[in-house]
Order: C-alpha cells, then sequence, then structure tokens
C-alpha cells in the first residue's frame, strides 16, 4: 500500500471514529463536541474519494434537503437588516445541518453505525444514573456544571429533560432488538428509569411534550392504530398520576394554566410569583413570543427578514407592545418563517417529512424506530424551542440523521 493510501485510510478511520466518540460526547460536553467536530471535518476532508462522497450526499434525498435548507439560510444572510457578524452567529449555528453529509459517508458501514448508537446510549445511561447520585446527596464534582436546584449533571434543566425523554424511547427499542434476555431487561430497566427521572427527579415541560409524542408512536410501531389508542390511554393515566403525586410536576401545571389564563385576559404572566426552587413557567411570555413574530412574518410573507434579522426584527414588535425583547421565539418554526419566509418553512418541513417518509427504507428495524422517534423528537421541540438553533438538540439531530440514514442504500423496500 502506497504512502497515500495508508495516509488517507488513516484519516478515513480517525473520521469515523471521532464521529462515534462525538455520539458520547454530545449529551456530555460542548467542549467536546467542538473539538471531535473539528476532527471530524479535518480527517472526512483528509480522506479523499470525493467523487464517492458526492455521489453518496447526491442519492440520499435527506442530505439534499438539509442542504436545502441550509442554503436558503445562506441566501438569507444576505438580504434584510441584519449586521454581517449577527448574520454569521445565526448561520453558524444551523451549520450543524452541514454534519448530515459528512456522518452519511462515515456511519456507511453497519458495524460503525451500530457503535455510534451505542455510545449514544452509554453516554445517556451516564446522565440518567449521575442524575440520580445526585438527587440521593451525591457531592457535586467539579467536571459536572453547576446548578443548585436541579439534579442535573451535564446540561441545563431543558436539555436533560428532553434528552432522557428521548433516552426512554431508545432504550426500549434497544431492548427490543436486544438478542439476550439479560439485554432486554436491562434496556428495559434503563427506559423506566429514564421515565421516573423525567417524572419525579428533574420535570421539564419540553421533555413531556416530547415523550408523550414518543410514547404514542411507540404504541403506533408495536400495535398500529389499536397501539397508539391503548398508549392514548395509558398515557393520560400516567400524566394524571404524574400530576397527583409529583409536587413539582403539579405545581408547573398549575402554574402554566395560571400563566395562560393571566395572558388570555390581557393580565402579566410575569405577575405571579414563582415558589422557591421551581423553575418560573413561561407559557404567558412564550405566548407574547409567538403573536409578536408572526406579526413579523405577516409584514414579511415570502422571504422573511433574512437569517439572523429577528432580534432587530422582534425588537422594533415588542417596544410597540411594550412586552420583553428576545433573540428568538422559542419555536423553531416560527423563527425560520420570520426569517426566511413561507420558502424556509417548507423547506424545514419537507426536510422533516423525508426523514420521515424514508425511515422505513432503512437498513434495520431499529434504525427505522429510531429515525422516526429521531425527528418526532425534534418536531415536537421545535414547537416550544428552536431546538435547530439550540447546541445540543441540533448536533444530536444532524448526527444522527447522517448515521441512520448513511444505511438508506441498504434501506429494505419502501413498502415494508
Amino acid at each position: 500500500m502506497s504512502a497515500v493510501a495508508t495516509a488517507t485510510a488513516f484519516a478515513d478511520r480517525t473520521a469515523r471514529w471521532a464521529a462515534v466518540g462525538l455520539g458520547f460526547s454530545i449529551p456530555i460536553s460542548t467542549a467536546i463536541d467542538g473539538i471531535l467536530s473539528a476532527v471530524v471535518l479535518a480527517a472526512w476532508l483528509a480522506s479523499g474519494s470525493y467523487r464517492g462522497k458526492l455521489d453518496a450526499v447526491k442519492h440520499n434525498p435527506v442530505a439534499l434537503a438539509a442542504l436545502m435548507l441550509f442554503a436558503m439560510l445562506m441566501v438569507g444572510a444576505f438580504y434584510g437588516d441584519a449586521s454581517a457578524q449577527e448574520a454569521g452567529r445565526y448561520l453558524t449555528k444551523y451549520a450543524d445541518l452541514l454534519l448530515i453529509p459528512v456522518c452519511l459517508v462515515l456511519f456507511r458501514d453497519a458495524d460503525t453505525r451500530r457503535a455510534g448508537i451505542y455510545a449514544l446510549a452509554s453516554a445517556l445511561v451516564a446522565t440518567v444514573a449521575l442524575s440520580y447520585a445526585l438527587r440521593a446527596g451525591m457531592p457535586r464534582p467539579g467536571w459536572l456544571i453547576d446548578d443548585l436546584f436541579f439534579h442535573v449533571p451535564f446540561k441545563h434543566k431543558l436539555t436533560h429533560a428532553v434528552l432522557v425523554a428521548f433516552a426512554t424511547f431508545l432504550f426500549f427499542q434497544l431492548a427490543l432488538a436486544a438478542r439476550t434476555p439479560s439485554a432486554r431487561w436491562g434496556w428495559l430497566a434503563a427506559s423506566v428509569l429514564s421515565v421516573i427521572n423525567l417524572a419525579f427527579v428533574v420535570p421539564g415541560g419540553t421533555g413531556y411534550v416530547v415523550f408523550g409524542t414518543l410514547l404514542l408512536y411507540a404504541g403506533y410501531a408495536l400495535r398500529g392504530y389499536g397501539g397508539l389508542l391503548a398508549m392514548m390511554v395509558v398515557g393520560a393515566h400516567c400524566a394524571v398520576l404524574i400530576y397527583q403525586i409529583s409536587d413539582t410536576a403539579r405545581v408547573r401545571v398549575d402554574r402554566a394554566l395560571q400563566e395562560y389564563s393571566a395572558w388570555t385576559t390581557g393580565g402579566s404572566a410575569s405577575a405571579i410569583t414563582p415558589r422557591a426552587g421551581v423553575e418560573e413557567s413561561s407559557v404567558g411570555q412564550r405566548l407574547t413570543f409567538y403573536r409578536e413574530t408572526l406579526r413579523i412574518t405577516r409584514d414579511h410573507p415570502f422571504a422573511g427578514v433574512g437569517t439572523g434579522g429577528f432580534p432587530k426584527a422582534y425588537a422594533e414588535k415588542a417596544r410597540e407592545a411594550g412586552s420583553l425583547e428576545v433573540r428568538n421565539p422559542h419555536n423553531e418554526y416560527l423563527l425560520v418563517m420570520s426569517q426566511n419566509g413561507v420558502i424556509g418553512l417548507l423547506l424545514l418541513l419537507y426536510l422533516f417529512w423525508r426523514h420521515w417518509q424514508l425511515a422505513p427504507r432503512l437498513a434495520t428495524p431499529l434504525e427505522t424506530h429510531l429515525a422516526r422517534g429521531l425527528v418526532l423528537t425534534i418536531s415536537a421541540g421545535c414547537l416550544v424551542n428552536s431546538f435547530l438553533l439550540d447546541h445540543t438538540e441540533g448536533l444530536l439531530f444532524a448526527w444522527m440523521t447522517g448515521l441512520l440514514f448513511a444505511g438508506l442504500d441498504q434501506g429494505r423496500d419502501a413498502r415494508a
């Protein structure tokens, strides 16, 4: 083997295992994410075979949909009133979408995909275990995040709840795919412990939205519409049970209803005093964000105010309404539509639709269900947060989409 071939083979192995390592770091460390992402990109570029990489991307509809959305975001950076710095800041956050075509190549091997899935699962097991350890009174070491109120080890409360909600689904799917009884029961136990963590240890509204969505899909995936109906009944009973026995969950629900009532009657959501140790609900504020963002969209329906133009456009509406100024409306659909118009929104929905539509053609049932669970997690979460703008959620979506859809060419027939 020539020196060039040896070097490119080494670069390819480095890129693949750095990509696997990224799966472990996403739930744990933003700093390590940055290092591994740089290694992945550098080694991917150094590994050559550019024609094969281009062909892999050209023949993958999900990758093309992601690139189309990013292209629109890039175009949006050149119009509107946003400064070059502001446009660049927003565009950089969406650059995770470019990881999808990179990972399509790196995870083309089934064993590498499996390693990536287990790397993510291992990090999520560690997240749940450390959360319980902190709840039990373990002194918080310096390498965990500093949080005085919530038992979260690596990420702030909202992101932790979303990761744990997805973990319940991931562990359940791994249990279904397990080949031995011990592995099956181990993953089922991890899934149950994750549900309890979400319900009682670190509850979160967005986590509840994601968990409820995944619960319904799990029922549908197992038993069709009968399973969906069964999960609706189970979910309703679980929600009532959690409300009755969890003080934290009950306070959050009651407060959310109070804020909604105050907002609809013209009151001030901020006037409601939160209880000590309970994060202030933001229902009223978010509804105001949505209303003012829709006003921006009404004024700029076709192409929006440009990538990075939201803060300035919203500040003008907020001054008129006497409300708070924000940098994003906590809703990805509204953010994209306000900045890139109906065109941007349609491209975002197209990406999610192709993700869902093509999932049955992936290499294994496990990958099919994880792909659909992933897009449900992100699309549901985008209703109440700007997930593609957020580091952990956006990177998780891009990394795992690339991993799963790397097996699309090996997939089963769509009718399966």
